[in-house]
């Protein structure tokens, strides 16, 4: 219990705070319209235009908060709200995720790396919580560390995956920024710029939690590999 202390809820207490910040933030930018009017998919078009690409497609998905771009077949999800969205917070998100698009465009290595790791970290992220849960019964009534190691591993794999999104997100949010702070005939004033960095920031922030949740995870179970090795 003293290292699920130490260790996990630091995390989820910090995890908590930034998604009711960042959700928070995003229902205030959404209430605001921008002054061009412009849908976030209206935003989403122009950025990729201007970038000189022409063959992803911007594309409506059910839920909220399910923005993302799919490298695999090139295109742009946005979430209802974001997609016919004509307010900061929509107009932010679309350019986000066209800043993803353009990363892949230009053929940056960060969401190269990610995107070769995608399809290991969905099966490990899948099989992991019974091979974790064995790994423990295994390690109590048998003593053999096997099992346990092997998902100590996979954790590992996951918490990689996690800082190595990082820079993905954060890249494509400068991206996103630097354009709507370059266009003004999608932002017209210097507070909707302003407020766009507030969401993204937030937005990114919930991607740090992640990463730090991942190695808190990594590290609780690898203590109770290592620590019961010792004994």
């Amino acid at each position: 219990m003293g290292t699920y202390l130490f260790f996990i809820l630091p995390m989820l207490i910090a995890s908590m705070f930034v998604q009711w910040k960042f959700r928070s933030k995003f229902s205030r930018y959404a209430e605001m319209q921008l002054n061009s009017g412009l849908s976030g998919h209206e935003v989403a078009e122009k950025m990729l235009h201007d970038n000189g690409i022409y063959d992803v497609r911007v594309m409506s998905a059910d839920g909220q908060l399910t923005d993302h771009y799919n490298p695999a077949d090139k295109t742009v999800n946005l979430s209802t709200d974001v997609y016919y969205g004509r307010s900061v917070a929509a107009a932010a998100v679309a350019a986000h995720e066209c800043g993803h698009a353009v990363q892949h465009a230009k053929a940056y290595h960060w969401l190269e790396l990610r995107s070769m790791m995608v399809p290991v970290v969905s099966i490990s992220s899948n099989l992991l919580q019974w091979v974790l849960i064995l790994g423990i019964l295994l390690i109590g009534f048998t003593g053999n560390p096997l099992v346990l190691g092997i998902g100590v591993a996979g954790l590992a794999l996951i918490t990689i995956f996690s800082f190595i999104t990082l820079p993905v997100e954060f890249d494509a949010s400068r991206r996103a920024l630097i354009w709507l702070k370059n266009n003004r005939v999608v932002m017209y004033t210097a507070e909707e710029n302003s407020q766009a960095k507030d969401a993204l920031w937030w937005a990114a922030m919930t991607y740090v939690v992640a990463a730090l949740g991942a190695l808190a995870n990594l590290l609780y179970y690898a203590s109770m590999l290592f620590g019961r090795n010792r004994n």
